[in-house]
């Protein structure tokens, strides 16, 4: 391998496909508008596409229940129509990473049909369990969804199955040897296809106690009430083998091929273990992303995250925004909380006041400036780069997302950082489909199209131009994508003031006031106009100095 391989300091986008763009005009987004919007993303100046599940499925959860893992949803596309994107992307330059769905499958996937008929050894590769109570008609535990409800649904004969999402996800048994060796073709069957990575989905929950306690707390979801290696289905150590296989299947292809862990741990020192050398190359920083706008908890997270890192040898990835959480500008909009929610949940409660957009925008172009100063890597999720907020008006009857109905309508869930992009500022859709299509599968709020990237694209003002600037500045910089930083002392306790060699400041003002710019050789960037030479509040500069 390479000894400073693409991905150390990459800048991936997500591409949320049913969101992203519609080519056929049936309201869903799809492979072939992404295959339009190559050139768009190639000018932003991003390095690789993370695309959320193509797979073909029923949607109960926007495809992350997947019926066959080979195949392409025909709302996407087809098999031939990825390797075409596969084939465009690299002419764009950019590398191409899927997601891949572990933990579960649909409860319309051949292997879980055949267990539900009967069929010899097929229910010993899901996890199915009798009942509690004198006649089995309890839950085996009392371990929850992540949408709400049991975890647990019964069958016609009266045992119960693990289900950790919706009841279409029925969780798979990694202890079987048939679901390992079938992953490990899965990968095989799209690296063969050329594609240059996988993001792992729930990547810390494949293993589960077999003797399946109850929780001491039902609501802790990701094992901060146990310790290391303790909670019945976070975290557990058994999951990093399963990954040093997956390695020794990615070490088997060139062009450094990756993995991307999506994994929810107790403690950093916990997720610097998936990235250690031998198993996955990085992990989201989640404690970055639900870190509030705060300096204190924004320089603890940076300084422990890259600390447990350097100790494995591995780069950071930084994120703001994702498919699971409020946009950030909303987040940033609102009073300052010692730490944002977190996964499926991640949505404001109903009585809380509606976000501050100017100053949540102000703070999101501030925190784009300091995230890209960072050593390793960035994610930009689709629309962050338009500044779009989450939409927190959709109509109850519109909603997808299956956290709503599990919740009995009480937790709104993720649709509102998933409404479909507004490319123009024409049309019905804002661009997102062809004019005649059908509606939107989410409705785009009034007003959306002011968000549009046709109406951004050209003013030196916009957060569109701003990301472009950014990420091809990033790119040019000596200092800047992997390596080391120090800390610089600064005026006050709210100003964050780091340093990155050679020549190479970001210093980020997050309290109410102006302060003075430090010694500086030119200001290279400001996320906002500086204040008679000062810097404004909610404000970052990249400076060059001596």
């Amino acid at each position: 391998m390479p000894d400073n391989p693409w991905w150390r300091d990459a800048v991936i986008y997500q591409v949320y496909i049913r969101s992203f763009a519609d080519a056929d005009g049936d309201g869903i987004g799809d492979i072939a508008g992404i295959r339009e919007k190559l050139p768009y993303l190639a000018d932003l100046g991003v390095d690789a596409l993370w695309i959320n599940p193509w797979y073909a499925s029923p949607q109960a959860d926007a495809g992350y229940d997947v019926a066959d893992y080979r195949a392409i949803e025909p709302a996407y596309g087809t098999v031939a129509d990825a390797e075409k994107l596969i084939v465009d992307a690299h002419e764009h330059g950019l590398r191409l990473i899927p997601d891949i769905v572990p933990n579960h499958t649909s409860d319309q996937h051949a292997w879980f049909r055949a267990a539900l008929a009967g069929e010899p050894g097929a229910r010993d590769r899901y996890v199915f369990r009798p009942g509690a109570g004198p006649d089995g008609s309890l839950p085996p535990n009392n371990w929850r969804s992540h949408f709400g409800g049991p975890a647990w649904t019964r069958v016609a004969d009266g045992s119960w199955y693990l289900h950790l999402f919706d009841p279409g996800q029925p969780d798979l048994d990694w202890s079987h040897p048939d679901v390992a060796a079938e992953f490990e073709a899965i990968l095989r069957f799209w690296f063969d296809r050329g594609v240059d990575g996988f993001r792992i989905d729930v990547a810390h929950g494949l293993v589960k106690d077999p003797a399946m306690p109850d929780l001491d707390d039902a609501d802790d979801m990701l094992g901060r009430s146990y310790g290391p290696g303790g909670h019945p289905f976070v975290d557990r150590d058994g999951v990093l083998e399963v990954y040093e296989a997956w390695r020794r299947v990615a070490d088997e292809y060139a062009g450094d091929r990756m993995f991307v862990a999506e994994a929810w741990t107790p403690a950093p020192g916990r997720l610097a273990r998936y990235v250690a050398p031998g198993r996955l190359h990085t992990a989201f920083n989640f404690d970055y992303l639900v870190a509030p706008w705060d300096p204190a908890a924004l320089r603890e997270t940076i300084d422990v995250t890259t600390g447990y890192l350097r100790e494995v040898g591995a780069s950071a990835t930084w994120v703001l925004s994702n498919h699971d959480v409020v946009r950030h500008p909303s987040r940033y909009g609102r009073p300052r909380r010692e730490r944002e929610a977190v996964p499926t949940s991640a949505v404001p409660p109903e009585a809380d006041a509606p976000p501050d957009l100017a100053l949540g925008t102000r703070r999101a172009r501030a925190a784009l400036l300091l995230e890209a100063a960072l050593p390793g890597g960035m994610y930009v999720y689709q629309g962050e780069e338009l500044g779009l907020p989450e939409v927190e008006d959709i109509p109850d009857d519109a909603r997808q997302d299956p956290t709503w109905e599990r919740s009995g309508h009480t937790v709104r869930g993720r649709d509102g950082a998933r409404v479909p992009l507004p490319w123009s500022d024409e049309g019905t859709s804002a661009g997102f489909s062809p004019e005649g299509a059908a509606a939107p599968w989410l409705p785009q709020p009034d007003g959306w199209a002011r968000y549009a990237a046709a109406r951004q694209d050209g003013d030196p003002e916009s957060v569109l131009t701003l990301y472009r600037t950014v990420l091809r500045r990033r790119r040019e910089h000596p200092a800047l994508g992997d390596g080391e930083m120090t800390w610089v002392s600064a005026p006050g306790d709210a100003v964050l003031h780091l340093r990155r060699e050679p020549g190479f400041a970001c210093v980020a003002n997050l309290s109410d006031d102006p302060v003075d710019l430090p010694a500086h050789d030119e200001v290279l960037l400001a996320s906002a106009p500086l204040e008679d030479g000062r810097l404004g509040p909610d404000t970052a500069v990249w400076l060059a100095v001596s």
